[in-house]
């Protein structure tokens, strides 16, 4: 079988997988946006930074964390802060980094986002799927790297 092109199967799961993929995120982007004035980018940063130790991160490690390029977070982080969500401290032992800071003003955003984005998650993607399913999703984003080994705060991951 040659394997420079994609057959017919793998062609219709590919195609399905990345509407699936752009829909859902199209519709939790502009369900933030619409209900929250946040969107998906900086509602992932309001979350990440706070489940870190003293709620901050290293600028260049949430990049990779959100899935940005420095100059998108850098710009995401900007306008954050102009609305008072976070905040950007110089890091002592390193002059060029920078690191980003959960506020409390972040914080309260973040918990009056969580609970309608957590639902808006769940009846795009939880609510539709089985238990077995949604075991089975766990292993395919696992198998695709999509799953760390340990979250945040060191546990390992189920």
């Amino acid at each position: 079988m040659d394997k420079t092109w994609l057959d017919a199967d793998e062609q219709r799961v590919w195609r399905g997988f990345l509407r699936m993929n752009s829909s859902i995120y199209e519709e939790l982007e502009r369900d933030l946006r619409d209900r929250d004035g946040l969107t998906l980018t900086e509602y992932g940063i309001l979350a990440h930074l706070s489940e870190m130790p003293d709620r901050r991160m290293r600028m260049r490690d949430l990049a990779d964390t959100v899935i940005v390029s420095k100059s998108r977070l850098s710009h995401q982080i900007a306008r954050l802060e102009r609305d008072g969500h976070v905040r950007r401290e110089a890091c002592a032992d390193d002059r060029r980094g920078l690191w980003a800071v959960l506020t409390e003003t972040g914080a309260e955003a973040l918990r009056e986002a969580a609970p309608g984005h957590a639902a808006r998650v769940r009846s795009l993607v939880f609510d539709r799927l089985t238990p077995e399913q949604v075991d089975g999703l766990r292993e395919i984003v696992r198998a695709l790297g999509g799953i760390p080994d340990t979250t945040p705060d060191g546990i390992p991951g189920r």
